[in-house]
């Protein structure tokens, strides 16, 4: 079986990719090769940034790599957080983090945003790009504890309840990662 190394220290998503991709690639993990050292992410765009991830990977052990760079997109904020997401108040603390999005969003009607996840595939052929987006409104309270990030304050368009509400494999079938894994399988076979 192929390796695909994922540009990631996180266990939890490592299996979860791996239970994505339907046991098509043994995926590992940065951890597995102890590579230890940051990946500074200093690109202005999800490509780029997921670009950086999966070419550091894929130069440091020649594996065919998997970069990914996922946050949420906020229509009245302009944006942001954007490629911020995981750092927008304060590095990887979301609970800092929602509250400064709530707070930006206080008294604003338009609630609407998007979570995207953009995978670099990169091998000896360079990068190749797989965008995932779900899109859905920003309550102005936490609901649920499942899953992680903005989860709690995220509705996907078509459901009634947050990410973090669901359960995980639910949440799993429609996810921004879910469709651009998606595209990255059925593009597998002429890769």
């Amino acid at each position: 079986m192929n390796s695909l190394l994922v540009a990631t220290h996180n266990v939890h998503k490592k299996e979860e990719i791996q239970q994505m991709l339907q046991g098509q690639f043994q995926v590992k993990s940065l951890s597995d090769f102890e590579l230890l050292e940051e990946i500074v992410e200093d690109g202005s765009t999800f490509h780029e940034n997921a670009k950086i991830k999966g070419e550091f990977c894929y130069l440091a052990t020649g594996i065919p790599s998997l970069g990914d760079d996922s946050g949420l997109v906020v229509e009245a904020l302009e944006g942001r957080p954007g490629i911020f997401s995981a750092r927008y108040a304060s590095n990887h603390d979301f609970k800092l983090n929602i509250e400064k999005v709530l707070e930006e969003l206080k008294g604003e009607k338009n609630r609407k945003a998007y979570f995207v996840t953009v995978l670099c595939y990169f091998t000896e052929n360079g990068p190749k790009y797989y965008e995932g987006r779900v899109y859905g409104t920003l309550l102005e309270e936490n609901k649920g504890v499942q899953g992680f990030g903005y989860d709690p304050i995220f509705v996907p368009d078509g459901f009634d309840q947050t990410f973090a509400q669901m359960d995980p494999s639910e949440k799993n079938k429609i996810s921004h990662r879910r469709v651009a894994l998606d595209l990255f399988l059925k593009d597998l076979p002429l890769l």
